[in-house]
This record gives structure tokens, sequence and C-alpha cells, in this order.
């Protein structure tokens, strides 16, 4: 009983530590983000008394959002869903064992995980199909989302994964009644992976939203340029506008935590429905 009120103990100590770490930077720029520049200078720590309401459209304005936010929605949502649909097709039968090597197959997406990003490799791809195709490849939308959609080896993983605790008896039944292969997959097999999808979805949204390495490389034109880069307007010669730079990066991370809110239903579930089934 001892041990059971020491460990129950820890365990509210190690949340607290991390309920400090995590909540604690969200708060103080979330205060600063309703701070005049001026009252920022004056006491960068302190809590806000005159909340400015029009630095986040200030921010908005200036940080030219609006364009940049249609361009990481059509990024962001695209990318990721084709990335479910390519795990997903990809999973499912090396999960099954329906094809040759799928112990091998699954082992190289494993080991892929631990390898460095090819970008140099990448980038020579990008240039070589906007030479040869014209519409997709280097400094285009198309070329960049298709890039993202590559990236699909941490959720080919967890679907595999999850796809073998689903009983083959079912396989076997929709067969017998004559189901096609996509509609096996998209009507039965898909409704069945929710927690999953929900936990791929996540993943890949934010990998997608908050990338900035990326578009820096393969998205030079300000046409095409993703909502991070709105984060940029507010880097001064001398120094920086802080208030401004925090209300841009809760209007960066508001979406992404706007989505969480809203399947992190499914994500419980899904941590559920693993702990039971060990």
């Amino acid at each position: 009983m001892k041990d059971s009120k020491s460990t129950k103990i820890l365990s509210y100590i190690v949340v607290a530590i991390l309920l400090v770490l995590y909540i604690i930077p969200l708060l103080f720029v979330f205060n600063v983000s309703f701070k005049s520049f001026t009252d920022y200078l004056l006491d960068p720590m302190g809590i806000v008394s005159n909340i400015q309401w029009s630095n986040y459209k200030d921010a908005w304005v200036q940080g030219n959002f609006s364009n940049y936010f249609l361009n990481s929605l059509l990024y962001t949502g695209v990318a990721t869903v084709l990335t479910l649909i390519v795990s997903l097709f990809g999973a499912f039968p090396v999960a099954r064992g329906y094809v040759k090597w799928s112990g091998f197959i699954y082992m190289f997406f494993l080991l892929s995980q631990f390898l460095p990003n090819p970008m140099v490799a990448q980038f020579k791809l990008m240039l070589a199909m906007k030479q040869d195709l014209g519409f997709v490849g280097y400094d285009t939308k198309l070329g960049y989302i298709l890039l993202k959609t590559s990236g699909t080896g941490i959720v080919f993983m967890m679907f595999t994964g999850y796809i073998k605790s689903i009983s083959r008896e079912l396989d076997e039944a929709a067969g017998m009644d004559g189901c096609g292969y996509n509609r096996y997959l998209f009507q039965i097999i898909m409704p069945l992976m929710k927690p999953v999808i929900a936990t791929g979805v996540i993943l890949t949204a934010i990998g997608i939203w908050n990338d900035f390495v990326g578009p820096v490389m393969y998205l030079p034109s300000p046409s095409n340029y993703p909502i991070t880069f709105g984060l940029k307007e507010f880097r001064g010669q001398y120094g920086n506008n802080w208030p401004m730079l925090a209300c841009g990066i809760m209007i960066v991370s508001t979406p992404l935590i706007i989505l969480y809110t809203f399947i992190q239903k499914y994500i419980v579930d899904g941590a559920l429905a693993g702990a039971v089934k060990a």
C-alpha cells in the first residue's frame, strides 16, 4: 500500500513538472501578445494591465497571414489526407502478409526513421521534376504537397501495428460477401482505425503546419509561403517586435490546438483500447 501511495505521489509530481514546462511558456506568450511594445520593454515578465486587443488584428495584417494561412491549410489538409490513404494502402497488405517480404518492407520503413533527412537528394529531385514536368516540383504547391506526402514512415508503422490487432475473419467474411478491396478498406477497416487515424492526423499535421526549413528550400516564391513565414515579418533590423511576434505565434498555433481539441477523444479511446487489448 505504501508503494502504491508513493507511486501515485511521484506520478502527480511528474505531471506537475510537465504542466509547468509546457503551460507556463504558453501562458507567457499569451500574456505578452496583449501588451504594447512600450509596456513589454518596461516590464517583460509582468502581467498585462492595459490589454491591446488590436494586436491580433495588426499582427494578422502585418504578417500577411490571410494569404499564408490558405497556403498552409492547403499543404496540411491535402498532404495529411494523402499520407493517410497511402499509409493505409501500404500497411494493410504488409500487416496481413499478402505481399512477399512483408517483414522486410516493415523493417525498411522502421530503419528509415533513424536515417537523416535526405534534403540534398530531395532538392535535386524537386529540380528535376520541375524541369521535366513544369507544373510539379521545385517552387510549386503540388510538388511540395507530394514531397510532404512521402514522409509516411511513422504513420505506416502505426497503421501496420493496429491492423494486426484486427481479426482476419473480417477479411474472409468480406470476401465471401463479395466486398471489393477498396470498399473493404474504406468502409470496414478505416472505421475500426479511428483512434490510430486521429493520432496519424495529429502527427502529420503538426509536422507539415509547423515546417519552416522545407518551405525555405522548396518554396522561394512569396505566393507559395506557408503561415510560418509570417513570423519573419516581426523581425526588425535592430530588434524584434515581441508583442506582435507573440500574437503571430498564437495565430500559428491556434489551428492545431483546435484540431487536437476535436479529435482528442479518439486519441484517448485509442490509448484505452490498446491498454485493454494488452
